[in-house]
């Protein structure tokens, strides 16, 4: 190792143990509750997401979180996410022109990929990616991304942090559908279900040759932990699935249509 890399080394080392203090860490405190009180909706890439509820938010202003592939659906949609994240580091390598391009007012993108993976993005807020469970702060989900976000298997769980960290009162997960063509259930078993679809076009995983086996271990724990955190904030945070359909069930259902109805 020469020089330059040994220092940058303890220096990110020094910056992980106090990210906080770090440049960045300072920038994500400026996002304490600065929506209290608000709700916001997190949009997941399944096969149920469509192009006409999006316009829906759109027209109404909603705040909205968008993650990964989320660009291709533009071309359908007016709709824009307000913030954008991505945790996956061969999506943003290989797709670092059309996450640049993605108009959202803030990125935020886990400062490991940038370190250790020579990840840029534009704008991008860096946060700390735990994967150790054994390191939660102060459980199983983050009650600040100053220090910490906790990974739990999808970035939609790393969005639920934000927006609570955010002071969102009302969570609303849309397109979240929570189910694959090919998975690993709880129980450790490979179940195939040809009738069933991975996300809201055809050519999202373009780039991917072979099908992919998804893991739903750790997603599912991940929306456990979430409900769990919103259990015990007592009414402070609440999280609905406006989903589709779909197999999300750790959740109360509330019908997406009926959150933009006219009262009378």
């Amino acid at each position: 190792m020469n020089i330059i890399k040994s220092i940058q080394s303890r220096t990110q080392n020094l910056m992980k143990k106090n990210f906080p203090a770090s440049p960045y860490g300072m920038k994500l405190k400026k996002f304490k509750n600065i929506h209290n009180g608000e709700r916001c909706f997190i949009i997941g890439n399944g096969p149920s997401l469509r192009a006409e509820d999006l316009d829906m938010l759109h027209k109404n202003g909603e705040v909205t979180f968008g993650m990964n592939r989320i660009y291709k659906i533009f071309p359908e949609t007016k709709w824009r996410p307000t913030y954008y994240c991505c945790e996956d580091v061969l999506i943003i390598k290989e797709k670092q022109e059309e996450i640049n391009a993605i108009p959202a007012k803030e990125k935020f993108i886990p400062v490991n990929l940038k370190w250790y993976e020579d990840v840029r993005v534009t704008g991008a807020k860096y946060f700390w990616l735990n994967y150790n469970r054994s390191e939660d702060f102060p459980h199983s989900f983050s009650t600040d991304i100053a220090k910490q976000i906790d990974c739990r298997g999808t970035v939609t769980f790393s969005c639920m942090q934000i927006a609570a960290y955010m002071g969102f009162k009302k969570i609303y997960l849309l397109g979240v559908d929570h189910n694959y063509s090919k998975i690993i259930d709880v129980s450790g078993n490979v179940v195939e279900d040809k009738n069933a679809g991975d996300y809201f076009c055809k050519d999202y995983d373009e780039d991917i040759k072979d099908v992919a086996v998804h893991d739903m271990r750790q997603s599912t724990l991940a929306y456990r932990d979430a409900r769990r955190f919103a259990d015990e904030s007592i009414g402070r945070v609440t999280i609905y699935n406006a989903t589709r359909g779909g197999k999300l069930e750790e959740y109360e259902r509330v019908d997406f249509d009926s959150l933009f109805e006219v009262k009378k």
